[in-house]
């Protein structure tokens, strides 16, 4: 069984990485089964968050506007990561948002990977939910949900729950057994920036319609200022 590993969780604008971005990624290094670092960081997005994030994760707007954003931490990040196996609860989640933002960067990011949200469906289907919530509560574990640190830590407490419950089943299955690392793949393609002429758009659209946008029409990506006009457009016409 893999007993070394980071233990990864991000907080995100939403559930897209092509389209949301990270706010919060919280990791923990555990090392022949014991937790022996931590790493933790808020993400500037670079927008303004939406009620319904702000509400599930008790992150305010305030607390990022002074953050980095994800360009300037992914370095840090990553020389934390090395190249260690990841571990989450929907690990391709977590890899996707950090795939997406690696790329945007023009850097390299490929890991292995170990999900505990699949071992769980395999070996708790009679569970009603098998979010990091609920098996936490299942297995008596503390948790202070939707925060990535707080998530991480009680991934890497039901990780062992579950390697102490299930592993000798598991390790019948060999090679295809749940508990060894397996390759993470996401497919992410380069954002490009807003052009001059989109950029010029939304300001005249701004200001003919007296709007008030909560991004920062600068940070835009080309594809996200196609969608922002679209919506104007919808909206109010030209």
């Amino acid at each position: 069984m893999t007993d070394s590993y980071v233990c990864v969780d991000l907080e995100t604008t939403g559930l897209d990485p092509k389209r949301d971005k990270i706010i919060e990624i919280g990791a923990v290094r555990v090392e022949r089964g014991e937790m022996i670092e931590e790493w933790k960081s808020f993400v500037n997005p670079g927008q303004k968050l939406s009620e319904r994030i702000v509400e599930l994760t008790g992150i305010h707007d305030e607390e990022l506007a002074g953050e980095r954003p994800i360009g300037e931490i992914l370095p840090s990040f990553f020389s934390f990561l090395r190249e260690d196996v990841l571990l989450g609860h929907s690990v391709l989640f977590d890899f996707s948002f950090l795939k997406k933002a690696a790329v945007n960067e023009k850097l390299l990011f490929e890991r292995r990977g170990i999900d505990t949200l699949k071992i769980a469906r395999k070996y708790l289907k009679n569970l009603e939910s098998r979010s990091l919530t609920a098996l936490c509560r299942y297995y008596g574990i503390s948790h202070s949900a939707h925060r990535a640190l707080g998530d991480a830590r009680a991934t890497v407490a039901l990780y062992r729950k579950l390697a102490e419950e299930f592993y000798e089943k598991e390790e019948e299955a060999g090679e295809k057994s749940l508990f060894l690392p397996k390759p993470l793949l996401y497919r992410a393609k380069r954002d490009t920036p807003l052009t001059t002429a989109q950029k010029e758009q939304l300001y005249k659209l701004m200001d003919r319609h007296k709007l008030i946008v909560d991004y920062q029409i600068e940070n835009l990506t080309r594809s996200e200022a196609s969608r922002k006009i679209d919506q104007i457009l919808a909206a109010y016409g030209r």
